[in-house]
């Protein structure tokens, strides 16, 4: 873990317990509104169904990218553990303080991030 001294490793820790936390609590209030649209037949219609379709999307892709950044935080809880957090799962650099403040679940240094975002 480098450079990381023991009061940054538990600044970070209480930052990615922070993360899960809410993402938890994110992904079940996205649960009911990912659910399958019931509609209303009293509602005006087309206009009514389309927009409780759309809500449902925008809840599902919420809920999905939520589920992600939770994986990435549990990986990152499990590298704190195992002493592995803080290096760039590519290159195994030390990814900087900074970029952990930032992004705790990082696991990619700024550097191959690029590379990666470019690829993309």
């Amino acid at each position: 873990m480098g450079s990381l001294s023991p009061e940054n490793l538990q600044a970070l820790r209480t930052l990615l317990l922070q993360a899960q936390g809410q993402l938890e609590q994110q992904m079940n209030i996205g649960k009911i509104a990912a659910a399958v649209v019931t509609l209303d037949q009293t509602a005006v219609g087309r206009v009514s169904r389309v927009d409780a379709m759309q809500q449902q999307s925008m809840a599902v892709s919420t809920r999905e990218m939520a589920a992600q950044r939770l994986n990435k935080v549990k990986l990152a809880l499990q590298n704190l553990a195992n002493d592995k957090y803080g290096l760039c799962k590519r290159c195994d650099e030390e990814i900087a303080l900074n970029r952990l403040l930032a992004q705790p679940e990082s696991n990619l240094c700024l550097s191959c991030q690029a590379k990666l975002d470019g690829q993309q």
